[in-house]
């Protein structure tokens, strides 16, 4: 392995310094239309800024700061990702945009065509996170019918669909859920190039997508042993598929990184004081209250084995390993473990998952601004150093050493 690739989440739903229903930049939140920002006012009238002002700001932070590329997350209560990528596009430079799609939003030939023109205006600089949903209920708030095995039969046919169509004109296809006869992108799109396939989930079906199709496989983090074996069993999924060698690895994962540990610790701690009921109830509102997940969803039990709905958790009772807390989830809702602790031990975290294998890092921050500049400038330079003294650690291991480029200069 050669390149390791930081991506940033941009914030599509509302940021701030606080818990989610007391940000104040966006509209997401409970803070008086006066204090917020992004859209704010001026003398009670409308500033003329929006908060896509403000994505652009969080975009151009990290592509300066180093990151390889930006996830946009796709959401009910988010904006919606191809549009936000669409006009970050025009902001950056070389940033990449990982843009989640849920396999059931549209048609293979629209999303083909779609992604193919987001394609030519940004100068091939995006890849998309497939998304195959939720637990049914959610699911069928948004007019998908489909059970859990056929969401995931739907993502892999999809996907082979729009790579079809997109190269090879004409092109046919009647499978279980589309049927096509003699369609194809036309030049100059079909020249494009087609994105990168990143695909999630531990279920059965989802592996076996992901061995079939996926560029990188993510996981959210938990501790290092668990997503060792989320690893090996996408990889022997990925085997059986006879694409082993096809398949690179990524690891989702909050921080809050400070001088010292004992700094981010208390910063932690100060987050966690943030979220009150009214935080709960907001999440509740919003569908996204901690809750026992759906059988359907293996990754989210995961996550929930780790925290148990939080119910008679103190603060402490999260801390789950090295760094990790299993916690986030009642800041802003979203995957629950996240890495806490100085530069150097932040970066000593991430050395170990790429030690396991990991070379893809999707990572975030509240506030996404101000911690891109953080994140890019005092933890992703640390990880070299970090990753060699690991390597020195086990120098007399079987396992081949792993060298990794220094991040883009600021």
């Amino acid at each position: 392995m050669s390149d390791i690739e930081y991506f940033w989440r941009l914030p599509t739903h509302g940021d701030g310094r606080q818990a989610h229903d007391k940000h104040t930049r966006g509209e997401w939140n409970r803070t008086p239309a006066a204090l917020r920002k992004a859209p704010g006012q001026v003398h009670g009238e409308p500033d003329g800024f929006g908060y896509i002002d403000y994505l652009s700001q969080v975009a151009r932070a990290a592509e300066i700061a180093g990151f390889t590329g930006a996830l946009v997350p796709t959401g009910a209560i988010s904006y919606q990702s191809w549009t936000v990528a669409a006009a970050l596009a025009r902001e950056t430079r070389r940033l990449r945009f990982l843009v989640a799609h849920q396999a059931g939003y549209t048609e293979p030939h629209f999303l083909a065509q779609t992604a193919a023109t987001l394609q030519a205006i940004s100068g091939g600089r995006i890849d998309i996170n497939w998304i195959t949903g939720g637990d049914s209920a959610a699911q069928r708030a948004i007019g998908d019918q489909l059970d859990h095995a056929r969401r995931y039969a739907r993502t892999g046919e999809l996907i082979e669909v729009v790579k079809g169509y997109w190269q090879s004109a004409p092109y046919s296809h009647h499978g279980e859920l589309y049927r096509i006869d003699n369609g194809g992108l036309k030049s100059p799109l079909r020249e494009q190039p087609i994105p990168r396939t990143f695909l999630v989930g531990s279920s059965e079906p989802a592996l076996a997508v992901s061995g079939a199709h996926a560029d990188v496989y993510l996981v959210w983090a938990e501790p290092l042993e668990g997503n060792r074996q989320q690893f090996e069993a996408a990889r022997a999924a990925a085997r059986s598929a006879g694409r082993e060698d096809q398949m690179k690895f990524g690891v989702r994962v909050d921080i809050i990184a400070r001088e010292t540990d004992e700094e981010a610790w208390g910063e932690a701690r100060r987050l966690h004081e943030t979220a009150t009921a009214s935080t709960l109830k907001q999440f509740a509102d919003l569908g996204r209250e901690p809750r026992a997940p759906s059988t359907e969803s293996a990754g989210a039990q995961r996550q929930w084995a780790m925290h148990q709905g939080y119910v008679g958790k103190s603060f402490d009772d999260l801390i789950v390993g090295p760094s990790l807390w299993a916690g986030f989830s009642l800041l802003r809702g979203g995957p629950s473990c996240g890495l806490i602790g100085s530069y150097s031990s932040i970066a000593e975290r991430l050395a170990e998952y790429i030690d396991i294998g990991a070379t893809h890092f999707v990572l975030a921050s509240n506030p996404h601004l101000e911690e891109a500049w953080r994140v890019g400038e005092e933890v992703l330079p640390r990880v070299p150093a970090a990753l060699q003294r690991l390597q020195e650690l086990r120098s007399g291991s079987s396992r081949a050493p792993i060298s990794i480029p220094e991040p883009a200069s600021v």
